[in-house]
């Protein structure tokens, strides 16, 4: 019979233990795909359950990125589709995508509020889709299943939560000086988006789609019902239809991620928001931004794409010099986000493999 000393067996367990404690436990990971000013996040869970927010503009080029994402994410199929709102650049590229991948579950606020569809037949061509699978009209305070995260709705149809999350509920300062505008020019399925709130143990994150400034009163004022979160995904692309103090500055986040283009998103007073929100380190961008020009952009080594320098130039001193135009012609880099139940995480730029990794709040 084989015998094993009390010491051997000791410093085998604690070896194993060693092992097992320098193992990295698995994230949840979030990919900002660029969509030239549209809308497609991809979250991955610990287990590798996907869930996708919106598919960018029709064409094949953001179902490419997108499906470029996928792809290195090591994802099959798409477990949970969320449709902010109905706009051509969230919803687009639904039709192309579908053809490409299985899409198990779709997620939306109901009903168009607008006469006009920007993308021609939608909600017919939409309906045989989710018809085929399964298909979940959602309101604020409803979950979301996704294997080893909360995912909570704060807002959809126009509505928002009314039970504070854990950690929220508290009054928000911010809200003292808020000042109301007019909206008459927004488009109404901007403020019917569907927003949420991700939750992987301590670590939390936001994406309230393209919900507008005057509809976040009504969600973070007297009180604020989310609380603190990690990282910030800007409403509205980072234009300056969104992002109001009551919502940036009650939420504090760490990091903020913009998921702009070059002529959309990155609004001087988007930005001037960002870098006042009291404990925010970083701002991440997709594109370096016209509107932003050299004084508000972010540093280079956290923008995942960027113009050739002929073209800033250009820009700068409003002399057009020819370049993209705008349009990315050439590779298209998402930002990736991998958070731990820690609450840390760590933000790379596909561009330049250049990453930081954060505390968290």
């Amino acid at each position: 019979m084989l015998r094993i000393s009390p010491l051997t067996l000791g410093l085998a367990l604690v070896s194993t233990l060693a092992i097992a404690q320098n193992q990295p436990s698995k994230t949840f990971d979030m990919y900002v795909i660029d969509t030239e000013g549209g809308h497609a996040v991809l979250y991955v869970s610990p287990t590798g359950e996907s869930l996708l927010e919106d598919t960018g503009n029709p064409g094949t080029r953001d179902p490419d990125r997108i499906m470029e994402a996928i792809h290195a994410a090591g994802v099959t199929q798409i477990d949970h589709l969320i449709l902010t709102h109905y706009h051509i650049d969230h919803v687009g590229g639904l039709a192309e995508l579908a053809k490409r991948i299985s899409i198990k579950h779709f997620i939306d606020h109901g009903a168009t509020v607008e006469a006009r569809e920007q993308v021609p037949d939608f909600q017919k061509n939409y309906a045989e889709l989710y018809n085929a699978a399964k298909h979940t009209v959602v309101k604020p305070g409803d979950k979301i299943p996704f294997a080893g995260v909360d995912v909570t709705v704060v807002t959809a149809a126009g509505q928002v939560i009314k039970s504070p999350l854990p950690g929220g509920g508290k009054p928000n300062p911010a809200c003292a000086d808020f000042k109301p505008r007019d909206e008459t020019h927004v488009d109404p399925e901007n403020p019917q988006s569907v927003g949420v709130v991700y939750t992987f143990g301590k670590y939390r994150t936001v994406n309230l789609g393209d919900y507008t400034w005057n509809a976040e009163e009504k969600l973070m004022c007297p009180n604020n019902p989310i609380g603190k979160v990690d990282l910030y995904l800007t409403s509205h692309h980072g234009i300056d239809q969104s992002g109001s103090p009551a919502l940036v500055h009650g939420l504090e986040p760490e990091v903020a991620v913009m998921h702009n283009s070059t002529r959309k998103g990155g609004a001087v007073q988007t930005m001037q928001m960002l870098y006042t929100s009291p404990g925010l380190e970083n701002v991440w961008q997709l594109h370096w931004a016209y509107a932003a020009g050299l004084e508000w952009n972010t540093p280079g080594v956290f923008i995942a794409n960027i113009e050739e320098p002929e073209v800033v130039a250009g820009v700068l001193t409003k002399t057009p010099l020819g370049g993209r135009g705008g349009h990315n012609t050439g590779p298209a880099y998402w930002i990736k986000v991998s958070a731990r139940a820690d609450g840390s995480f760590t933000v790379t730029n596909t561009r330049n493999n250049f990453s930081k990794t954060y505390r968290g709040n």
